[in-house]
């Protein structure tokens, strides 16, 4: 793997958008910038990205857990792709073996682990959807982070992130979930 960064981002939220207070909500992410070795090309058999998102997820995964003050309870993955690459290439890195080293940092989940994909130029935003790791009809964990990673992806790159909650969003409102304080 020709890892060139990463990013550990943790954000902890204490009030809402209007400033009423809440119990805080942390979210911890990894953002880890790649080569992409199909860059230029199409390539029938992404087993290598398959093995990429796998030792990613082993690689990070624990960081980021370990700085939530709570266990988490949401969790999310993406994939932003450089110009040179193709959305599945993105889409191998997160989808066929991410998963079980996320679920294995945080004690498991039974729940799909919610993931976008897309191709961006350098400084690209990409939402990082999140959901609750047991139960994916949890309304107030279905939420989204935008993150970024200022110098990628470049053309040839694939940035891949990992991304954990440890609460719903502050003062939900929607739907079925647990209260809040």
């Amino acid at each position: 793997m020709e890892l060139r960064k990463t990013q550990i981002i943790v954000e902890t939220t204490g009030t809402d958008e209007s400033g009423l207070p809440g119990a805080p909500v942390t979210r911890a992410a990894a953002l880890a910038v790649i080569r992409n070795p199909f860059a230029g090309r199409h390539g029938e058999d992404l087993e290598p990205l398959f093995v990429l998102g796998a030792a990613l997820g082993e690689k990070l995964m624990a960081r980021i857990a370990e700085r939530l003050p709570n266990p988490a309870v949401s969790y999310g993955k993406a994939a932003l792709v450089g110009t040179d690459g193709l959305m599945e290439h993105g889409a191998a890195c997160v989808h066929p073996r991410l998963g079980a080293p996320m679920r294995a940092a945080i004690g498991g989940g039974a729940a799909l682990i919610p993931a976008n994909v897309k191709i961006g130029a350098v400084g690209s935003v990409i939402d990082v959807p999140l959901g609750h790791k047991d139960n994916p009809w949890s309304f107030p964990h279905i939420d989204t982070w935008s993150l970024m990673v200022g110098d990628a992806p470049l053309p040839g790159e694939i940035v891949v992130i990992m991304a954990l909650s440890d609460g719903p969003r502050l003062h939900h409102r929607v739907g079925p979930g647990p209260k809040q304080p």
